[in-house]
């Protein structure tokens, strides 16, 4: 009971810290807070939500319905140009918990050697109510376009798992990876000069407009309020408890800081009082 109390506080530690602006942590308290390990049992805490809740089933589905009420919405008008949505694939309808699961216990991190020997088994399970939606739309003629950040490395692996669950593959260039830059801005771009793009789905802000792009959690909360309207009408967002830029704003994007730093970094960040 003790461990789980543990596990359960981890995780809402990490959940927390993405609605707080992250602030320099003094040496005294890197050293004075007690070490939680909270990187490690808060991405298992995530993972056995994502793995087991009915809720997070829930939301998957909730996020589905909406999406497929706005393509039908957008059929209706009669449009003029070819309609396309834009996807993101990780914890957007790919699961990919098992990962962190495997690293988590071994107390390591992720690493992007280990992330594409996970790929290349092209095994993650698609979400619930994923695939019923992109069949969907392929279905009523609109071109699902997948846009990652995994590498092209990791192209094979990305195939062989979306044909193992029937995700429409309509062309080659519909899975568009990362060459150069991580940023989905321009890869979004390009396909809005031959299409009407309906829909952009994704786990990550970033997924939808550049103007989310490597900001600070100030920043990501005030565009996401400007954005409001587009949330569940063109922006279909998936819940993400796990990793994402509501990490990293945290940390501000840096990424030399020691288990410990972090560990002190979210310790302090979350308060008992509002």
């Amino acid at each position: 009971m003790k461990n789980l109390n543990l596990i359960i506080a981890s995780c809402f530690l990490i959940f927390v810290t993405s609605c707080k602006t992250a602030t320099p942590v003094s040496t005294a308290a890197i050293q004075n807070a007690p070490y939680q390990d909270l990187g490690h049992h808060g991405k298992l805490y995530a993972a056995f939500y994502q793995q087991r809740a009915a809720e997070y089933e829930a939301l998957c589905l909730q996020a589905y319905n909406i999406a497929q009420l706005r393509l039908d919405e957008a059929l209706a008008k009669n449009p003029q140009r070819p309609l396309a949505i834009i996807s993101d694939i990780d914890e957007t309808f790919l699961d990919n918990s098992y990962y962190a699961v495997e690293r988590s216990k071994m107390g390591k991190n992720y690493d992007q050697k280990t992330w594409e020997e996970w790929t290349a088994k092209g095994i993650a399970k698609p979400l619930t109510g994923s695939q019923e939606f992109y069949q969907y739309a392929a279905n009523k003629g609109i071109q699902v376009f997948y846009i990652t950040n995994r590498t092209e490395q990791e192209r094979a692996g990305t195939l062989k798992n979306l044909k193992k669950y029937n995700f429409p593959i309509q062309g080659e260039d519909h899975l568009i990876l990362r060459s150069k830059e991580s940023s989905k801005e321009n890869r979004r771009k390009d396909i809005a000069k031959n299409y009407e793009i309906v829909l952009l789905l994704g786990d990550n802000l970033a997924d939808f407009a550049d103007i989310f792009d490597k900001k600070t959690e100030g920043d990501r909360s005030a565009a996401v309020k400007s954005s409001a309207k587009e949330f569940g009408k063109k922006f279909i967002i998936i819940p993400n408890v796990g990793y994402g830029d509501w990490e990293a704003s945290f940390y501000n994007y840096r990424y030399d800081y020691t288990d410990q730093q972090k560990d002190s970094m979210m310790y302090d960040a979350v308060k008992s009082n509002p």
